[in-house]
């Protein structure tokens, strides 16, 4: 091959090469084609060439003329605005100079022209002691946002480890630090001595830049299976009113009937969980409060005691102990005669032969619901709608108008009663007309919803009245008492429970002059200041305990609008994803 001089680029010498391989070929030099075939390939020939441009590259690589452009805009800055008269094409320079996008651009420019691309980190020591433990150096940046982790400090030897990682906060996001790693130093500062509140006003001094950890990693972390898990809390909880939480600022609070997304179940005493809809960012810890057993993470740790817990969860205990000792008939039915009948509340004095009201009529003892989300199909049965409120807001009303605005698609169920037929009557379409003895089979067969009893009458809305109207593809559309929510709360029947809450007081006064109310003394008369009293107290007696269970409050101000709107909140219902009890849909 003849001597090239060294400048010569490699497609030069290539080219010479071939030449060479061509004579080779002339000569019947064995082993020639091969080589000229290889030698041939467009592949080889472009890669040579990319080759040959990275060196051209590394030899003439352009480099900046300046590596400190920012200080030289900001002198140009200040000679500028410092002349005594500064013409209209340098006072368009300054603005173009100040604006952050061309600032933001030289910054770049200068971080690249100095090779200032991440932290320095100090040279390691060329002798390590032979017990020195591994650490690790973590750098997260922070944007006024929370760490998102607690620690704690061992009570012996005093050394600040790190409690738990809250998830989706920073220092889960970095996935650089770990529920048991033990801090070393903070932003240069060591914490040895130091008490926890101390390390936390070190980490606080600087709300934004970057804050660098020293840390002794865990040797051994736990492996945490992350099962997300959906509930509805049955309680208010605030973190702030609570003693026992490890953290308050890191708790989560919630109120009856919020969905909760539970991420971490790793503690067996506090759940890492976020609010829905809308909390997609860090989670809060959360008491667990003895979940059910099909939600309770295994532990060998018992439950929070009791006196540990937040006002509101001892106060819902005392609820329940009062719902349950309501006894006698639950009131039910949808004529004036049986919704009056609802106001009899029998609670000592039973009536002979007729049980209470199953303890499944009663509030639930536990904390949270889990929940799922159900998309109702087509073929399958309408969800019952049950309306409640407190007596005189209109709920009977609402359900009448709701009923009357599409027959074809709404209807009631049809009540049972014992009292004898009127003359208009027709069995089966205003009553269920039965004998007391087969009332009372009903009842201890817990065939009804609810039942009461009436000047000597009993009513009831049986299960299968309910059935009836839904098999007939139509809505079934009851007002029932608080008592029924868990009797109407079933995979069956998937009640969609509407509240309807009275309004403002003076509002009460004003919207319901003229009206009359229906009492167990006058058949019609009109309302009182007392009975405005008494709608207020008990709808918040009401929302008090069952708050929870309500999956739309409406606010019946006029009649027409709260129609209107019960009518799009039972198609959203029907049509729409819903969170239910896990338990309708297994």
């Amino acid at each position: 091959v003849p001597r090239r001089s060294e400048g010569a680029g490699l497609c030069q010498i290539l080219t010479g090469v071939m030449e060479e391989v061509r004579r080779s070929i002339r000569l019947d030099v064995r082993g020639g084609d091969v080589l000229h075939s290889l030698l041939s390939a467009s592949w080889l020939q472009a890669l040579l060439r990319v080759y040959e441009r990275l060196q051209a590259f590394l030899r003439d690589a352009p480099a900046p003329v300046l590596t400190n452009a920012t200080g030289v805009l900001l002198q140009l800055l200040t000679d500028v605005r410092a002349s005594e008269s500064c013409s209209e094409d340098a006072e368009e320079l300054c603005r173009l100079l100040g604006q952050p996008h061309l600032q933001a651009l030289l910054s770049a420019h200068d971080a690249v022209a100095q090779r200032d691309y991440g932290p320095v980190l100090p040279p390691m020591p060329e002798e390590l002691p032979e017990d020195e433990e591994a650490t690790r150096t973590v750098c997260l940046v922070k944007n006024n946002q929370p760490l998102g982790a607690t620690i704690k400090r061992h009570e012996l030897s005093g050394e600040i480890f790190i409690a738990r990682v809250i998830h989706g906060g920073l220092a889960d996001r970095s996935g650089l630090l770990h529920a048991g790693d033990r801090i070393i130093e903070v932003n240069g500062f060591s914490v040895g001595g130091m008490e926890p509140e101390q390390v936390i006003q070190v980490v606080q001094a600087r709300a934004l830049g970057s804050i660098m950890f020293k840390v002794v990693p865990i040797t051994e972390r736990p492996v945490h299976r992350h099962m997300t898990l959906y509930v509805r809390a049955m309680v208010n909880y605030s973190p702030q009113q609570d003693p026992t939480i490890p953290c308050a600022d890191a708790g989560v609070g919630f109120g009856k009937g919020d969905i909760l997304e539970i991420v971490d179940q790793s503690d067996a005493l506090w759940w890492q969980a976020r609010k829905l809809p809308g909390h997609a960012g860090c989670a809060g810890l959360g008491p667990v409060l003895q979940p059910p057993a099909a939600v309770r993470p295994a532990s060998t740790h018992g439950p929070t005691p009791l006196s540990d817990l937040s006002a509101d969860w001892r106060l819902l205990c005392g609820l329940q102990e009062a719902a349950g000792a309501v006894g006698g008939r639950s009131p039910t039915g949808f004529r004036r005669s049986l919704r009056l009948c609802r106001r009899r509340f029998y609670s000592t004095s039973q009536l002979a032969g007729h049980a209470p009201c199953p303890s499944s009529c009663r509030a639930p003892s536990v904390p949270y619901e889990e929940v799922v989300r159900y998309q109702r199909q087509p073929q399958d049965p309408h969800r019952l709608v049950a309306l409640l409120g407190p007596s005189g807001v209109g709920v009977n009303e609402l359900r009448k108008r709701l009923i009357r605005s599409d027959p074809g698609l709404f209807q009631g169920a049809v009540p049972h009663t014992t009292r004898p037929p009127k003359g208009y009557e027709e069995p089966g379409r205003d009553y269920h007309f039965t004998s007391r003895e087969m009332f009372d089979a009903m009842v201890s067969q817990s065939r009804f919803l609810e039942y009461g009893e009436y000047k000597g009458n009993l009513y009831g809305t049986s299960v299968q009245a309910v059935r009836d109207v839904l098999s007939s593809g139509k809505i079934c559309v009851l007002d029932i008492e608080p008592n029924a929510i868990q009797a109407v709360r079933t995979p069956e029947l998937k009640a969609f429970i509407v509240y309807v809450k009275p309004p403002p007081l003076e509002r009460l006064r004003e919207s319901r002059r003229g009206a009359a109310v229906a009492t167990g003394y006058y058949v019609n008369r009109p309302f009182r200041d007392e009975d405005f009293q008494e709608m207020e107290a008990a709808a918040q007696k009401m929302e008090s305990q069952y708050w929870q269970f309500f999956n739309h409050v409406l606010v019946n101000d006029q009649l027409q609008d709260a129609r209107v709107q019960l009518l799009a909140a039972v198609n959203q219902a029907q049509d729409e994803p819903q969170w239910v009890p896990s338990s309708w849909i297994r």
